[in-house]
């Protein structure tokens, strides 16, 4: 399996290059180059029946076979005829010159190909051509492989070739089987080897693999891709399962009080009652406070569905028994923003510090690590060299899509001491549970899918930029009915690469759209003071539109903006525009969301559609994973997405969520003498797994 490519029969330097360029280098490598679709060539015909435009398979003796000089240069034609007993077709093929050579007058061959009308009648078009005693192309349920790409030559006939003496250097049924036997047979799974063989020659082993089934092999569902699917899931599944031991398998150091004192002080810092969503979620996090192991959990919700009280009321818990809690945004505008519900929340009776790139407050270090501060607030400087705690217990990570493990790892190593303080991490972008169970599968999952009352519907328009002025006009009266305005725009200042809109021409633009109303502008880039009085300015209602980039897509909580612009929409996701809109329709009055686009790509429309269609953030993020990939969505690196060679994330949740019960199953098993060769491939995956904490 190891044997170099370069050494394989058929393989010279040049296609052993470009093979390799495509990540193909050993043998092992092109087995797993699986065909993506195959055709049923089984059946061959009698020359009499080929119709054009229909692929057929055709068995005769070849004639006349003869070179035909063209005008353009590197371009050649052979010709000759086809004949069985039934009759005869002229053949052409184009730019194979030796076959005039290699192929015997009056031999038995087969031909693979498509008929088409030419001036003499049908004619063969460019068919695969072999002796009949040695099919590889016809005659059989033939492979198509997918091209290597930037490579001559190295198509699907010559990819099959490579294949065929692939599969004669190695003896598949004497490969090591690393999975549990009685795992596999649960499942009804070939080895394997015997899988791959099946996949390459579907025909060859139907006793270990099922009898071929053109259709599920086209569907990726025979038990052979099962086998492969489910053996990369499941090796997927084991390493998370074992970097979750690792990170809670320490006793509990923390210990907390929770009894009818604390109860009561939840119920009075509460500002409203908690929906059934809400009350599950924290219990669950309770429930793994009170366990023997430090928390590692997820909390994911979709936008304004309450996440933050949750957290906060398990910071009350943190607090309450005495320690520290830490609270880590991506973001200085999110960090403030959560600062300051934070504090209106919990200030009172907690001391809280607020902890930036650019607070610079005195002392506030010192204070942090005496203890006195109770609860910090923070960005990435929570986890700088220089912030200790005196006793964190809980910390909790707000969009954990925009941090990696090690970020992760660093505020949990802030407790010191060895100790492991407990983890909670939320996203308000919901995550379908394919990427839950792949990109956080060493995370336990709390749902919040339920919206507190009060939050009302935002009726939502997707239209043309031509229609800018109506839109406009329509703001006005949202305007002068009391309401207040986000117009949002991708680009802080215009670009010559990108037709897209940005904060000066919008703001340029709305001096005479919105001519008397007081409008302010919001970005990343400001300093933290102006941000402040910005924001501050907007929830007062001395501004009444705020011009913003993304900056205002999570955290921000003005009830009394009651509609929202999207300008250019098509340079947004599709769950980064449900996260925007979920900025209005937080107070009793209804509203709106505008999403104006300019020139749509065919997946820009669907984006568009999809969201204009609903606002169940779950089934956004759904749809959003079918049209983009699990790549695009998260981001593979910072996502720390495994590369997969078989198994695709979208179509093989079923076998993903399959292999996750099964690795609870396993993981103790692993070391066990017959279960060593998996606890390798595992621990191989330890290499992306050290990946994923550099990565994020």
């Amino acid at each position: 399996l190891n044997t170099p490519l370069s050494l394989l029969k058929g393989v010279g330097p040049a296609r052993a290059r470009a093979l390799w360029e495509a990540g193909l280098s050993t043998v092992e490598d092109l087995l797993l180059h699986l065909p993506h679709r195959y055709e049923d060539r089984r059946e061959v015909r009698p020359v009499t029946e080929a119709a054009a435009g229909v692929s057929a398979t055709f068995r005769g003796r070849l004639s006349g076979l003869r070179r035909i000089r063209t005008r353009r240069r590197g371009f050649s034609l052979v010709r000759g005829v086809l004949r069985d007993g039934t009759g005869a077709i002229p053949v052409v093929w184009f730019n194979q010159p030796y076959l005039a050579d290699q192929a015997l007058e009056g031999g038995d061959y087969l031909l693979h190909g498509t008929a088409r009308e030419a001036k003499v009648g049908l004619e063969l078009l460019n068919p695969t051509c072999e002796p009949a005693e040695r099919a590889l192309h016809s005659a059989r349920i033939a492979p198509v492989y997918p091209a290597v790409s930037g490579a001559r030559g190295l198509g699907p006939a010559s990819l099959r070739r490579f294949l065929d003496a692939a599969l004669e250097s190695v003896d598949l049924s004497q490969v090591e089987e690393i999975l549990p036997r009685d795992v596999l047979d649960r499942h009804g799974l070939p080895a394997w080897g015997d899988a791959l063989l099946a996949l390459h020659r579907p025909e060859s082993r139907p006793e270990a693999a099922g009898l071929p089934d053109v259709e599920a092999l086209n569907r990726r569902r025979s038990p052979a891709h099962g086998r492969l699917i489910y053996g990369e899931l499941l090796e997927m599944q084991l390493a998370l399962a074992l970097l979750r031991l690792r990170e809670t398998a320490a006793p509990r150091t923390v210990h907390y009080q929770v009894d009818d004192r604390l109860r009561g002080i939840v119920r009075r810092v509460l500002p409203f009652r908690l929906t059934a969503a809400q009350k599950r979620a924290l219990k669950e996090i309770v429930d793994d406070l009170r366990g023997p192991h430090p928390m590692l959990r997820l909390l994911q919700g979709d936008v304004g569905s309450g996440k933050t009280i949750v957290a906060a009321l398990a910071l009350v818990v943190a607090m309450e028994s005495g320690h520290q809690g830490a609270f880590m945004a991506p973001t200085e505008l999110l960090a403030e923003q959560h600062f300051a519900s934070l504090r209106r929340l919990l200030g009172e009776r907690y001391r809280l510090g607020l902890f930036t790139g650019t607070s610079a407050e005195p002392g506030l270090r010192e204070r942090l690590a005496s203890g006195e501060i109770q609860l910090a607030v923070g960005t990435h400087a929570l986890i700088q060299e220089g912030v200790e705690f005196q006793r964190l217990a809980l910390a909790v990570v707000d969009e954990q899509h925009r941090f990696g493990v090690r970020q992760r790892s660093l505020l949990r190593g802030k407790r010191g001491r060895g100790e492991q303080p407990d983890m909670l991490v939320m996203t308000a972008t919901p995550i379908p549970r394919t990427l839950a169970l792949t990109a956080w599968g060493d995370l336990e999952v709390s749902t919040i899918d339920e919206l507190p009352p009060g939050r009302t519907p935002v009726a939502t328009e997707v239209l043309p930029a031509k229609e800018r002025a109506e839109v406009y006009q329509r703001v006005r009266g949202e305007l002068e009915a009391g309401g207040r305005v986000y117009v949002v725009v991708p680009l802080i200042e215009e670009s010559g690469r990108l037709a897209a809109a940005s904060l000066k021409e919008a703001e340029e633009r709305l001096r005479s759209e919105l001519a008397g109303w007081p409008c302010a502008t919001l970005h990343g880039k400001m300093p933290a003071p102006e941000r402040e009085r910005v924001m501050q300015g907007f929830a007062s209602g001395e501004v009444r539109v705020l011009i913003a980039t993304t900056v205002i897509e999570v955290g921000v909580d003005v009830p009394e903006a009651t509609c929202m612009v999207i300008e250019s929409a098509e340079r947004f996701g599709l769950a980064q525009l449900h996260q925007l809109r979920g900025r209005v329709g937080r107070g009793p009055r209804p509203s709106r969301c505008f999403a104006l686009h300019g020139r749509l790509s065919e997946e820009g429309e669907k984006r568009l559609a999809v969201f204009a269609s609903t606002q169940d953030g779950f089934r956004i993020a759904e749809e959003d994973l079918k049209i983009r990939g699990p790549g695009d969505v998260l981001g593979t690196r910072q996502a720390g997405l495994p590369r997969f060679r078989v198994a695709r994330l979208i179509e093989d949740w079923d076998w993903l969520e399959r292999a996750r019960d099964d690795a609870r199953e396993v993981l103790p098993k692993l070391t066990e003498p017959e279960m060593e060769p998996l606890l390798r491939r595992v621990a191989e995956n330890e290499v992306w797994n050290r990946e994923r904490m550099e990565g994020g």
